[in-house]
């Protein structure tokens, strides 16, 4: 199989990337790349082969690279310069022998006229990673359920309501567990060479049918108020979230941009999001969890 590089690997998806590795791989063959590898030194101690690794610096990426066969590429958390990041990374791979790339994409990022903003990274890395030569695997993951059951259902259940504009688009919530299992499972076994998978859960769910879960499962009721995308950029304005991803001071607060949540809005208002797939079950041999599970989950962290 050949020794396997995960990118990012002190972040969360990495690490949970990393783990999953570790239990079907010898740790030899697991190289492990982090601008801070300080914070994977339990990796280091378990055999896993750790590197430091800067996409901003290429310099640092030849060794990084070295001896890998395939590369779980985990996108990073930069909008707006992170393209030039993935570029760097995958043509270092590249002229170190990498042949197969595995990268966190977006779901519906290969259609033209999604309105998601974030989708243009996803589609340029994944139009350069086509271009490198190698053999390419695009996960496009849907919503993360985890992000609904904590960071949308907590502000909701604290103020009883929640401004939104996605309308009722639905979206297949997957958990975050479910798309690192289905990425250490095409990074393991053959087959998946340039093929777009749409990651998702089992079942297609709006915003308003989520905080509906949320007050039942809480007690507490949310009212959801339906409002166009203005009215949405006006209540992150009242947060003093940054419009722009180019206004995002690189030490804040606020690590993300208005026009990138409410484009996303639009794209779940408008259909892009409302796909299912069966790619969980068929890569990892177990079904998906559904938004339920994973909001019974997180629940223990919802104010009381």
């Amino acid at each position: 199989m050949g020794k396997i590089i995960v990118t990012g690997a002190s972040g969360s998806f990495g690490g949970a990337a990393a783990e999953l590795l570790l239990a079907a791989c010898a740790p030899e063959d697991l190289i492990l790349l982090s601008r801070t590898p300080a914070k994977l030194a339990h990796f280091a101690q378990r055999g896993a082969d750790v590197r430091h690794a800067d996409f901003d610096d290429p310099a640092t990426l030849a060794a990084a690279m070295r001896g890998g066969e395939r590369m779980l590429l985990i996108s990073t958390a930069r909008v707006g310069s992170r393209v030039g990041q993935h570029r760097n990374a995958v043509e270092a791979a590249v002229a170190q022998g990498v042949r197969h790339i595995v990268y966190t994409s977006l779901i519906s990022a290969d259609q033209p006229d999604n309105p998601a903003i974030v989708k243009n990274d996803h589609r340029a890395t994944e139009e350069i990673i086509e271009a490198s030569g190698a053999q390419w695997t695009h996960l496009r993951d849907s919503q993360y359920a985890e992000a609904v059951a904590t960071a949308m259902a907590i502000p909701a259940l604290l103020a009883g309501h929640k401004p939104d504009n996605c309308g009722d688009g639905k979206v297949g919530f997957v958990s975050r567990d479910d798309c690192v299992a289905t990425a250490a499972g095409v990074l393991t076994q053959d087959g998946h060479g340039n093929c777009a998978y749409d990651i998702t859960g089992p079942d297609l769910i709006s915003i308003p049918e989520a905080m509906a879960m949320v007050t039942e499962l809480s007690g507490k009721p949310i009212t959801v108020e339906q409002v166009d995308d203005e009215a949405m950029f006006a209540y992150f304005d009242s947060l003093g979230v940054p419009r722009h991803a180019s206004d995002i001071m690189p030490e804040g607060p606020i690590p993300w941009s208005s026009d990138d949540m409410v484009t996303f809005g639009q794209s779940i208002r408008e259909g892009y999001f409302g796909r299912l797939s069966d790619t969980v079950e068929r890569i990892t041999g177990r079904k998906p969890k559904s938004l339920r599970e994973v909001m019974i989950a997180h629940q223990a962290a919802w104010p009381v």
